[in-house]
């Protein structure tokens, strides 16, 4: 018997650090690896037996689902004869497209996958399923297909390849208890997942109903106790536009990683608010050289260079700040007519990049003018009424940011993990 590699990750479970190494096969030594009978896209029906391509097993591990295709039960039942029947735990492995992507079988319903696109591993008692799906979306895993000869021009993983993957095994008990923490983990994942796009669908929907649509002054739903019609303004008539002009343009080193007066980019705006932990610094010369654009809570601000239309509304600024080229200040006129929420949320509804879209008359709009943005058609309830649909939106704000933020905690521990538990 050839020796083995023996080998510890950085980070074990602790009923297990003072046990064996890990031990190196290949999955070839460990388990069956193949292929499915070739299916024809004519062979292919509008019900039956569940037919999975590579890019079902890409939409699954993103968390979304493909629009499903079938084949026919007498068709499944003729192929199964041949290439035998997916069964629970089995997992499937794309071998063509986005290469190296891993699916496991869930159940033991009839289903069927395509020929050489998707390769097919066994189950086996000589390792657990969780583990091995687990490994193949490690950074270890990712490391070797890179360092396969020729993989980064070839479109794909081949079966051989595939039995000649090395994948380092622990004990069965900790394998179970790898794949089990894991599993948990990615139904956390997916849970607040669908809880952020539950919560943006929900923003989506209300955008749709609580502002008017083109050519109305009434929206389809209102807060009790509002009757009164809604009017249009034009954007200069209720706020001003300014921005770095050209002459006070910054020159890159005279960007600094810390100081007292911040510079705010367009590539600093993150879902409607700023990044502070990516802004550069200015020196004071630099600062009070346009109070046009010196930035305080509550300012709202676009882009007009790069990505356009982008919209901010700044909340949480503990220092002095101004503009960077390509950023327009939008400051209102008159704060006792019209709420600064309000006017945000309405520039960051679909309603200012429709109309820079009509603007641009067949061609493509690469920098946002003032001249096009003060003609902006903007609609308004009364004050009040501005002030409830301004604090609305901006909750549904806070709880998408709330999603947000445990959604990315879980994937950076995730990530962590399977950086340290495998190697």
């Amino acid at each position: 018997m050839t020796e083995r590699k023996k080998i510890v990750p950085k980070r074990r479970f602790k009923e297990y650090q003072d046990t064996n190494c890990w031990e190196q096969r290949t999955v070839g030594e460990l388990t069956n690896v193949a292929s499915a009978a070739r299916v024809h896209k004519e062979e292919w029906a509008s019900s039956g037996i569940p037919f999975f391509r590579s890019s079902d097993v890409v939409s699954a591990y993103k968390g979304k689902e493909n629009e499903k295709a079938f084949i026919s039960i007498e068709l499944y039942e003729q192929l199964a004869r041949v290439s035998g029947k997916l069964e629970k735990d089995d997992i499937l492995i794309t071998g063509g497209g986005s290469i190296g992507i891993p699916y496991i079988v869930p159940n033991n319903d009839p289903l069927y996958s395509k020929d050489a696109d998707l390769i097919w591993i066994k189950s086996s008692e000589k390792f657990n399923s969780r583990y091995l799906y687990t490994y193949f979306t490690s950074p270890e895993f990712r490391r070797y297909l890179r360092g396969i000869s020729h993989i980064g021009t070839i479109a794909h993983y081949t079966i051989e390849q595939v039995k000649e993957t090395p994948i380092r095994l622990p004990s069965i008990d900790e394998q179970n208890d790898i794949g089990s923490y894991f599993t948990q983990l990615d139904h956390l994942i997916t849970l607040h997942q669908r809880k952020l796009e539950k919560a943006k669908a929900l923003k989506s929907a209300y955008l749709s109903e609580m502002f008017p649509a083109e050519g109305e002054y009434e929206p389809k739903r209102r807060f009790a106790g509002f009757t009164d019609t809604w009017e249009q303004r034009k954007l200069s008539e209720i706020a001003t536009m300014h921005a770095r002009i050209g002459w006070q343009n910054l020159r890159t080193s005279e960007f600094l990683d810390s100081g007292e007066y911040m510079l705010i980019t367009g590539t600093d705006f993150e879902d409607g608010a700023i990044n502070y932990s990516t802004c550069h610094y200015v020196e004071k010369e630099r600062y009070i050289q346009d109070k046009h654009i010196q930035i305080t809570n509550g300012s709202i601000l676009i882009t007009k260079d790069g990505t356009l239309g982008k919209v901010a509304y700044v909340q949480g600024l503990t220092m002095p700040a101004t503009l960077n080229a390509g950023v327009f200040n939008v400051e209102l006129r008159d704060g006792n007519s019209v709420d600064g929420k309000y006017l945000f949320q309405y520039l960051k509804a679909p309603y200012l990049m429709d109309y820079v879209s009509k603007k641009a008359t067949g061609g493509t709009i690469k920098h946002l003018n003032q001249n096009i943005l003060v003609d902006f058609p903007v609609v308004l309830p009364n004050k009040e009424e501005q002030t409830k649909i301004g604090e609305f939106f901006s909750s549904l704000d806070e709880l998408i940011t709330l999603h947000q933020r445990k959604l990315n905690k879980l994937q950076s521990i995730k990530k962590a993990y399977l950086n340290e538990m495998f190697v």
